[in-house]
């Protein structure tokens, strides 16, 4: 079982996820920026239907996802005390650019194609704990997990309620990202302040942690 501790935390950083993708997904026209199976398929839709911008869309947020997975696992291996707090910032700096760009008059199909690489690089923020992937910005193979282990539960190969810790992180993507709508309905882009302070919270809490490790 992973520790409460962990797992909130873990849930903390899905729920800034599911609002961040919401943002853009609304933003984007109804496309996304951590659902890379969604915007796969929507690409494989565009390429045969002939639209050619919305392949490009699609294919630039895969990249970028890419791309910032890359960067931020090579980031959180480098085995120092500083891995989390690099990975935190970078994509805190990436929401908080994507942000600046919107604000400044750059067209969302521009500026928000970065809320993709922050996503891609959220998942490195924190190890697994367990089997609960923690901080995912993606939820489908946590789903997937959950009834891994509900079925192993039900057969007593498993802790019998350990499938509830990954029902817990699908339920704060839902809840993060339905907050999002929320705000976003009386904020607009402004929202992503929200995501923008749980990232800043966490790299400053992880900067302390840090500088306490060195003594």
């Amino acid at each position: 079982m992973t520790p409460a501790k962990h797992l909130i935390l873990g849930m903390v950083l899905t729920g800034a996820a599911g609002l961040v993708d919401i943002v853009g997904f609304i933003e984007l026209g109804g496309y996304f920026t951590s659902f890379m199976s969604g915007n796969t398929t929507q690409g494989a839709a565009a390429l045969f239907n002939g639209e050619y911008s919305v392949l490009a869309l699609t294919l630039t947020l895969i990249a970028l996802f890419f791309l910032g997975s890359t960067i931020a696992t090579f980031l959180a291996t480098a085995q120092t005390r500083w891995s989390s707090t690099l990975v935190t910032g970078f994509t805190a700096l990436a929401v908080a650019a994507a942000l600046g760009l919107m604000v400044a008059g750059i067209p969302p199909e521009q500026s928000l194609l970065l809320l993709s690489l922050a996503a891609g690089a959220q998942n490195a923020i924190l190890p697994a704990r367990g089997t609960v992937r923690l901080g995912a910005t993606f939820v489908t193979g946590t789903l997937y997990v959950a009834g891994q282990d509900l079925a192993l539960a039900l057969r007593g190969k498993s802790p019998k309620w350990r499938w509830l810790q990954h029902i817990a992180i699908w339920f704060a993507l839902f809840g993060g990202a339905a907050l999002g709508a929320w705000f976003y309905s009386h904020m607009g882009i402004r929202t992503l302040f929200i995501a923008l302070a749980v990232y800043s919270a966490f790299f400053l809490a992880q900067t302390i942690r840090a500088n306490r490790s060195r003594h």
